[in-house]
């Protein structure tokens, strides 16, 4: 218990960051984004659900952090939030790619077309969009983060979401790779946050949902 608690003190004694979340308005997003500002560092975050991010700036501390209305699937809207986070003089310490998508339940043969692109534009191409953007921004500040969100499914087999397994183990991929090619200071990281209680999974187990943790929780 010593030990947790005193690494506790020294995360919350860390300088204040500046935290890049895409998909912030609900789940995990929105709980490390409370979290966080809540330990201080400033939040950048994104979303395509406009009155949920409205409802997450009202919880948020501040008037310093910044959210907007973006898409990550989309290489132009990432564009334009990059160019605005420069606008705003905050280049991001830390980058948490949380924008993530699962597929409707089903055999591989039976997933419509555009529901395996949805899944894949989103959970990988919507993080290389974000790379794209954003690593050049941070590459002069010599240091930064980069997180991107993995899953169990990115490491093994499982039935009925192989779209997304394959997006996880794309995930898992790409960051590899771009973690060796990065100038020093700098870090790309696969994140499984193991079973969580999100939107996600209750769309894909139902109610056994429930004997998870909670995104706040967590």
């Amino acid at each position: 218990m010593a030990s947790t608690l005193s690494e506790s003190s020294r995360i919350s004694t860390n300088p204040s960051r500046i935290v890049l979340i895409t998909g912030v308005s609900k789940g995990l997003g929105r709980a490390l984004a409370l979290e966080l500002a809540n330990r201080g560092h400033t939040i950048i975050g994104c979303s395509r659900d406009q009155p949920k991010l409205d409802s997450l700036r009202q919880q948020l501390s501040s008037n310093n952090h910044l959210l907007f209305n973006a898409n990550v699937r989309s290489n132009n809207n990432v564009k334009e939030l990059a160019r605005a986070v420069v606008q705003n003089k905050c280049v991001p310490d830390i980058i948490v790619n949380n924008a993530g998508v699962v597929n409707r339940i089903g055999n591989a043969w039976e997933i419509d077309v555009e529901d395996f692109d949805n899944v894949i534009d989103t959970n990988v191409k919507g993080i290389a969009n974000v790379l794209r953007h954003f690593i050049p921004l941070m590459i002069p500040n010599k240091h930064g983060i980069i997180i991107n969100m993995s899953s169990i499914a990115g490491r093994t087999g499982i039935t009925h979401i192989a779209p997304y397994c394959a997006s996880k183990w794309a995930v898992e991929g790409l960051s590899k790779s771009v973690a060796k090619e990065l100038p020093e200071g700098m870090a790309v990281v696969a994140l499984d946050p193991g079973t969580i209680n999100t939107d996600m999974l209750v769309s894909a187990t139902g109610s056994s949902a429930s004997k998870y943790l909670t995104p706040e929780r967590w």
